[in-house]
């Protein structure tokens, strides 16, 4: 059981070494487009909410 143990994260240790990491510059920028798309996800979805709920409210107040 010890040995399966050993084993198993040997072969973490031998995994980790083949990641190809992100240089400082490559994760910056992945970042800055993380957030923009994040916002930009942010604005359509609350403007989307805003139209709809507009239209619901135009709908329950004819009834």
């Amino acid at each position: 059981m010890a040995n399966k143990v050993v084993g198993f994260f040997n072969d973490i240790k031998l995994e980790m070494g083949k990641v190809a990491w992100p240089t400082k510059d490559e994760l910056i920028g992945s970042t800055i487009v993380v957030i923009v798309s994040l916002a930009i996800l942010s604005l359509f979805i609350g403007i989307c909410d805003l139209v709809l709920s507009k239209i619901v409210n135009v709908i329950m107040t004819r009834i």
